[in-house]
């Protein structure tokens, strides 16, 4: 006799008849509500096609090419990005990077996933038509494109946002207009684009989330100085591809009391800046980050304000002064407007203004530069990625009492906005506290677990990361002599570093203006 607990009953049809029939409704009330939203789409698309205006035969067609391979998005963003407004220019880089993503997604998957064909064009004028695409028809690339880009952008700078939001409508509409897409693949593309611009948005956030209302700065009385007297100038004229010659001639032009003076090959930087510093009142540095270190090192030696002329790849000091162009360097000088900024020192020698960094940074620095000469910046920054993410392996270091293996070491002069490692800007110079950042790599699948908190956003409440503010800190490194990049150069090796933050040690001249 079978336990009492095994039940060998054979189902009846009382049993399993109420679950099939409401199995059955079920599927029944989908294939309808399916069927009627098909019948609405047609019929909405019928609608359009067979409106008679002009505006639809000219403006839509025009529209539509327009936004072929994202053109007019790109076009805006290259307008956005040459704007002298820092939200604009972000929102331009989210704006591509978000169109990017939306593409692929699209195009690649989600069209390949629903396999819907194109509409029947018989009812669309002919002034209207374009080629029919080859692709599936839903969901449509050039509605999520728009979106995508116009909720990137709303990202950043909400009226940007609110102002592409027609032209985003109209792009959208002009797919179904042209007989491309049905106005369900638009309603779906426009949904899909600005769900990847979200979701990016919240892996990635804007700079805007984590800003602070920023100190006003701590202003400093200089003389103006209409045509630059006493300004003496050091300018690395092939620095940023030749940039630096180029502002060499619009400082000369501007300031012409100035008196430049051109680095030549062999030309140590550092006795230059120092013989310069000497014979001036205000030292004004031409190159980039690395040069504009060692020139505020000179600057405060001699005790005279430093005037920064963006000549460099990123300038990001300059940007952080307000002064991103030349033309608002120029402008400060001959007003006579400057503030008190800390300066950050390494081993009480080294001075640094934007950052310090030990780990795989530095490593990567090494291999661009190696590469740099030969295939430009770009590519050699990518030839050391590979290199980097194949050969280096984390660097043990004592912090403090604390020992950690880490790959990432980041030490800021001041505090920097957003949290994790992409630093973007710091809302005030004068803080008097460094900004320490470290990844701990030595535990238990921690690279893993590192990506997937960066990938979700969350990568400031990890275990496996740390921030601190300090105003000075010791690192040992535990295997030797490690190499420290500062200001994105690496300018030493040393097994024992002490960091220190010299509190508005340097004047200089900028606007502080945040965007």
């Amino acid at each position: 006799m079978p336990p009492a607990w095994v039940d060998h009953r054979t189902p009846t049809a009382t049993d399993e008849g109420p679950r099939v029939r409401n199995r059955f409704r079920v599927r029944r009330r989908r294939t309808r509500l399916a069927s009627w939203a098909s019948r609405m789409d047609r019929a909405v698309f019928l609608a359009v096609a067979r409106t008679d205006s002009p505006v639809l035969d000219v403006t839509m067609r025009r529209l539509t090419i327009a936004a072929n391979f994202s053109r007019l998005w790109f076009g805006i963003a290259a307008l956005l990005g040459i704007s002298r407004v820092g939200s604009a220019q972000r929102a331009a880089a989210r704006g591509v990077a978000s169109v990017a993503v939306s593409s692929l997604v699209t195009n690649q998957i989600a069209k390949r996933i629903w396999g819907r064909r194109r509409p029947v064009t018989d009812a669309v004028p002919l002034a209207r038509l374009v080629p029919t695409p080859t692709s599936g028809s839903m969901p449509s690339g050039h509605s999520a494109s728009a979106a995508a880009f116009t909720v990137a952008v709303a990202v950043e700078n909400r009226a940007l946002g609110v102002a592409l939001a027609p032209l985003a409508g109209a792009v959208g509409l002009s797919r179904v207009a042209t007989g491309a897409h049905y106005p369900g693949d638009v309603v779906v593309g426009l949904a899909t684009g600005a769900g990847i611009a979200w979701g990016l948005a919240r892996a990635f956030p804007p700079l805007s989330v984590h800003r602070e209302r920023a100190p006003e700065p701590t202003w400093i009385d200089v003389p103006p100085r209409p045509d630059g007297d006493g300004v003496v100038m050091v300018v690395n004229p092939a620095s940023g591809g030749g940039t630096g010659a180029r502002v060499a001639d619009v400082v000369a032009r501007r300031l012409p009391a100035a008196r430049i003076v051109t680095l030549d090959e062999g030309d140590d930087l550092s006795t230059v800046l120092a013989d310069a510093a000497r014979d001036a009142r205000v030292l004004a540095i031409g190159g980039g980050d690395g040069s504009v270190g060692a020139a505020a090192a000179a600057a405060r030696s001699a005790g005279i304000p430093l005037a920064v002329v963006p000549a460099g790849t990123f300038n990001h000091f300059a940007k952080d002064i307000g002064c991103p162009t030349v033309h608002d360097t120029v402008v400060t000088i001959r007003e006579g407007r400057a503030a008190a900024v800390d300066l950050a020192v390494l081993n009480d020698d080294t001075a640094f203004v934007n950052n310090a960094n030990i780990g795989t940074y530095p490593q990567f620095v090494r291999y661009r530069e190696r590469y740099e000469r030969r295939v430009g910046k770009p590519v050699a920054s990518l030839i050391a990625l590979l290199h980097v993410l194949r050969r280096e392996r984390p660097v043990r270091l004592r912090l403090d009492d604390r020992e950690v293996a880490t790959s990432m070491f980041f030490i800021g002069a001041s505090t920097y906005e957003t949290p994790g490692f992409a630093p973007a800007h710091r809302p005030h110079m004068d803080d008097g506290v460094l900004d320490v950042r470290v990844l701990d790599v030595g535990m238990r699948w921690a690279i893993p677990r590192i990506m997937l908190a960066a990938a979700i956003g969350r990568l400031d409440r990890s275990p496996l990361y740390r921030e601190a503010r300090v105003s000075e800190l010791d690192v040992v490194s535990l295997d030797g002599p490690t190499a420290v990049a500062l200001d994105g150069e690496v300018r030493t090796r040393c097994e024992t570093a002490r960091f220190r933050v010299d509190h508005r040690a340097l004047t200089v001249y900028g606007t502080f203006d945040r965007d």
